[in-house]
């Protein structure tokens, strides 16, 4: 189980997020995918996006000093796993306890419009009492852990908590992440036949993973786990390099084809 925690702004956002249809654009043409959300899960809220948002915004104005009053997770099941709908409430209920939000406004929302299956959970922090109730330190290392209780509770698939989070003695025993290693042989691959960065991308889109390109480069697995070009080895200035090489060897290859080398030698004549 992969999971992410965001603390926010605003209840409007978030929950329009998590319980409208998506929208893609595709070709330039817009499409949607309907009926990707269904709510597994209110606790002391109920209705429809307006009527949440409304809701959690009435609580929020009891603590109107607390700018950030949004905890949103996302817990994410690993391709091929499933768990039922009373599992995936059980999940939520689970995390809800703890963060200390079980008190709290939350719902608990099924998206699928991937291929892993995955929750969100969108939290108010703040309590009927007026007060900021749910803490947001060590949200990351407190989610990890809460993942890896999830994986042995449901028998998930285990992954690896981030190594800033392991005991020193766990920190300098060796990894493998075969997420990393899988993703890095893809794009090896796709790398070495692509002749410009689009190919790459085209390519790369093929097989459900997206490149991210600024003043670095990053890629997005199916899991939707973003992991840096740096990390597993293909940093920008790699696969650039990498690219103008294939550009070099086709042009080799071309000048070496034997039409053209014949047609050099009747040139010469």
């Amino acid at each position: 189980m992969i999971g992410k925690a965001i603390i926010g702004k605003s209840f409007g956002g978030c929950i329009r997020y998590c319980l409208e249809d998506k929208k893609t654009k595709l070709d330039k043409d817009q499409s949607v995918m309907l009926n990707r959300a269904e709510v597994l899960l209110f606790n002391k809220c109920f209705g429809n996006k307006k009527e949440l948002v409304q809701q959690f915004n009435e609580v929020c104005k009891l603590n109107p000093k607390q700018s950030k009053p949004v905890f949103h997770f996302t817990l994410s099941m690993a391709p091929g796993e499933q768990l039922t709908k009373a599992q995936m409430i059980d999940v939520a209920l689970d995390c809800a306890q703890s963060f200390d939000f079980a008190e709290n406004q939350f719902i608990a929302v099924e998206h699928t419009d991937t291929q892993h299956q995955h929750l969100h959970i969108i939290a108010n922090r703040i309590g009927f009492a007026g007060k900021t109730n749910v803490p947001d330190s060590n949200s990351y290392k407190r989610l990890a852990q809460f993942c890896r209780k999830m994986e042995q509770k449901y028998k998930l698939q285990q992954v690896l908590s981030p190594r800033r989070f392991l005991s020193k003695d766990q920190q300098q025993l060796p990894r493998n992440d075969q997420r990393k290693q899988q993703l890095k042989t893809q794009l090896k691959q796709m790398l070495q036949s692509s002749n410009t960065f689009e190919g790459l991308l085209q390519k790369a889109k093929a097989q459900g993973i997206e490149i991210i390109k600024g003043r670095g480069i990053s890629f997005i697995d199916e899991k939707g786990v973003k992991v840096k070009g740096s990390e597993i080895g293909l940093s920008l200035q790699t696969v650039q390099k990498q690219i103008e090489k294939n550009n070099l060897a086709k042009e080799q290859k071309r000048e070496n084809a034997p039409e053209v080398v014949s047609k050099r030698r009747q040139l010469r004549l």
